[in-house]
């Protein structure tokens, strides 16, 4: 499955709205905890005051947690987006860069409490950068997880 998902991560690239988007995914770590991902900036991904579009800045992180997740956690769990909110600090007027994170520690606590089929809801942060290494924008994301029963798996 390592495999699997690694590529399917890479492919994503050619998926439509990251191709017209630009984004794209240039580091997976090995141990598959964590990925950087680029936004190219062009004409078609402006706004009107011709920096970033913010839908393009919150769709270029919006898959890769539940994504590394379901990966780590396999066919067992139920992970979906619950919500998420975007906190825009700057306009970005060159290429942006996300790093998406989640650490042994994090994937091990929501084993532990979702052993028992309880469900669980944490909260991840994302930081988009420019180039000048400027926060831009916060993706602050609300992850729902549970256990499969053995009757629904």
């Amino acid at each position: 499955m390592k495999l699997q998902m690694k590529t399917m991560l890479k492919l994503m690239r050619f998926w439509p709205p990251y191709l017209g988007a630009g984004v794209y995914i240039n580091n997976i770590s090995d141990d598959m905890t964590s990925l950087n991902i680029e936004m190219k900036f062009k004409f078609w991904n402006k706004n009107i005051k011709g920096t970033q579009f913010g839908g393009s800045l919150y769709s270029m992180t919006d898959p890769f947690l539940v994504l590394l997740l379901m990966h780590h956690l396999g066919n067992d769990h139920i992970i979906w987006d619950k919500s998420a909110t975007i906190h825009f600090k700057k306009p970005a007027e060159t290429k942006v860069f996300a790093k998406i994170l989640i650490t042994k520690e994090q994937i091990d606590e929501i084993r532990k409490k979702t052993a028992n089929g309880n469900k669980m809801e944490p909260i991840f942060n994302i930081f988009i950068n420019d180039e000048n290494n400027n926060i831009i924008a916060e993706v602050e994301k609300t992850l729902y997880i549970r256990k499969k029963s053995s009757q629904n798996k």
